[in-house]
């Protein structure tokens, strides 16, 4: 720093005309000029306050029977934009008039992609990319003052807004855009929430809303410290929905051995834990388990009447054949 202020000093004496300013600045001017500013908080260069910044709204929406509705003709003006294989296109607009089995009975389909067919993912993803990513990237963002941000999966999408309106004007138009597409938004399962660090103080009862998406709740939380974070729990449609499978598969499975049972069932556990074992949501894998370990007892104490199983038993059972315990796989704070 010394050497800095001696070429500096040095400059100035090569240049009359070359003065400085610093002998303006000191402690006492800082404390005058401070006094003057407004009161109020401070404004960024585009006079939008932090409160205003803070807003974060987010769009929750839900296409209306998004795979039934894919219009053929739209996917095939898709794909050939990326395809100039003629042939290849041919054998794709096959598939999708292949048509439907119903009851026994075949349907003609003009629209929709193929139940269980392999490439009707790739196809709606496609679909999709057009309809709503591309859209959102040329269109909605530039029109944009604040930030905005979408994430899509298949047909599960959030949209994320920095400014209130922006995220209001998106809804409404996102709702003729889908149109033109003959594609229609659920408009029972889809809202506009606040979400982010300022969704509590902009609350008129200081409550915050929460969101579904790919199987976990997305919570406004906050850390031991008081710190602001997103927490992540299993959904508890998702969670009711698994516990119903495991309860229909045990019934399937009642006959067999119960250590081939325990075994079969601690995989279906672990592919469980593994996607929900994320950072936070150990408690939500403790559920599953709880649930699990009882249905597995009732379910064998069904097995006869003779033989019925005790508590003090089945924690034997369990000691020599354990089930599958909770874990967290994935730490979504740890840095990539």
């Amino acid at each position: 720093m010394a050497n800095a202020y001696e070429r500096i000093a040095q400059q100035a004496e090569k240049h009359e005309r070359l003065q400085t300013l610093m002998h303006y600045v000191n402690k006492q001017n800082l404390i005058e000029e401070h006094n003057q500013q407004q009161k109020s908080k401070a404004t960024g260069i585009d006079g939008v306050g932090k409160e205003a910044y803070g807003e974060n709204l987010g769009v929750d929406a839900d296409i209306k029977g998004f795979f039934d509705n894919v219009d053929h003709e739209w996917l095939m003006r898709f794909l050939e934009h990326d395809i100039a294989d003629k042939n290849f296109l041919r054998y794709i607009k096959r598939f999708l008039k292949a048509g439907i089995m119903e009851d026994m009975k075949y349907h003609e389909s003009d629209k929709s992609t193929p139940q269980g067919g392999l490439i009707s993912p790739v196809c709606a993803n496609v679909y999709l990319h057009y309809v709503l990513d591309m859209w959102f990237d040329k269109v909605v963002k530039k029109q944009c003052k604040g930030e905005a941000y979408i994430v899509r999966y298949a047909d599960d999408f959030i949209c994320m807004f920095q400014y209130e309106n922006e995220a209001n004007a998106f809804y409404e138009a996102l709702e003729a855009r889908l149109k033109k597409f003959n594609l229609e938004l659920s408009k029972d399962k889809s809202k506009t929430i606040r979400f982010g660090r300022f969704a509590k103080q902009h609350s008129a009862e200081g409550k915050t809303d929460t969101f579904d998406f790919l199987g976990f709740t997305h919570i406004n939380g906050e850390t031991l410290t008081g710190k602001y974070t997103v927490l992540h729990r299993t959904s508890k449609k998702k969670l009711e929905a698994k516990k119903q499978n495991v309860k229909e598969w045990l019934e399937e499975n009642i006959h067999g051995k119960p250590s081939d049972t325990i075994e079969l069932l601690n995989k279906k556990l672990v592919g469980h834990y593994r996607y929900y074992g994320i950072s936070g949501n150990y408690e939500g894998l403790l559920k599953f388990y709880c649930y699990v370990r009882i249905a597995l007892y009732k379910t064998l104490t069904r097995r006869s009447q003779r033989a019925y199983l005790t508590w003090r038993r089945y924690r034997m059972l369990l000691e020599k054949h354990p089930i599958a315990e909770p874990r967290i796989y994935v730490n979504i704070w740890q840095a990539a």
